[in-house]
């Protein structure tokens, strides 16, 4: 259970507004919590707001996808989740542009929405809902101050940080919500084009649960196209794997909650 609870306001501080009125509010903030997705999925199944935020200084059980553990110094990574009403069906993808524009203009998305600078994996999106109910939560991780030093031994050849201090956890979260804000209701083709530029497997061979082949880019569905042996193949989920990292991929990998 989480502890250290305490009930906050918005989204913090920082220059500018949020695009989309009481994105990040109301705001709960927990010192110690197992997963930020967890409580923002208990919060939207009891009828929390769209745009309610979850944040922590710390989690014990985070999770990725494909049920990856994750884990990160206390106070060093930015650890949020959000409620979203009425999720579209690019959100993922929206949620991946939203982090890479705050990453930094040498971001990249690695498809669906992880995000690396300079190779490297900094940040990571985690979408989990129930869309019959018309709801879904986005958890984000950025490793805002984590230091090399910090990961573990088989993560430091993949794992990456900004670089910064603690104290840009809070001017770096009120800069995400400025983009979600921005993001998450732009169209389809606008976060298709900005996805696209910003793709890291294009052109690259990658493997994938009982397949391999090249990426050459997402189709008007957010869809991974690949070319194999076997012809054109489109994925729309799943994990897929950089083939010159086959074998080096890390047991466990940055996500958002």
């Amino acid at each position: 259970m989480s502890t250290g609870a305490r009930g906050g306001g918005g989204g913090g501080g920082g220059a500018g507004g949020n695009p989309v009125p009481g994105l990040g509010t109301p705001r709960l903030h927990l010192r110690v919590t197992d997963s930020t997705n967890n409580r923002a999925r208990e919060l939207a199944a009891a009828g929390a707001a769209h745009g309610t935020l979850v944040t922590a200084s710390e989690q014990t059980a985070g999770r990725g996808r494909q049920g990856r553990g994750w884990a990160a110094p206390p106070g060093r990574a930015l650890l949020c989740s959000m409620v979203i009403r009425g999720p579209g069906a690019l959100l993922s993808l929206a949620a991946g542009v939203a982090v890479a524009e705050v990453v930094g203009p040498d971001a990249l998305v690695k498809w669906p929405n992880d995000v690396l600078l300079a190779g490297r994996k900094v940040a990571g999106i985690l979408v989990e809902g129930r869309p019959q109910d018309g709801w879904a939560v986005v958890g984000v991780g950025v490793n805002v101050a984590v230091r090399h030093t910090d990961f573990p031994p088989e993560l430091r050849d993949t794992a990456g940080t900004l670089g910064l201090g603690p104290e840009a956890i809070e001017p770096t979260l009120s800069r995400l919500l400025d983009e979600l804000g921005r993001w998450l209701p732009a169209s389809a083709e606008a976060v298709l084009e900005a996805i696209r530029r910003r793709d890291a497997l294009r052109g690259q061979t990658v493997t994938w649960t009982g397949g391999r082949g090249r990426a050459i880019g997402i189709d008007d569905r957010g869809r991974l196209l690949l070319d194999t042996d076997d012809g054109r193949r489109a994925l729309d989920s799943g994990e897929v794997h950089l083939l010159a990292h086959r074998g080096a991929e890390p047991a466990r990998e940055l996500q958002g909650d």
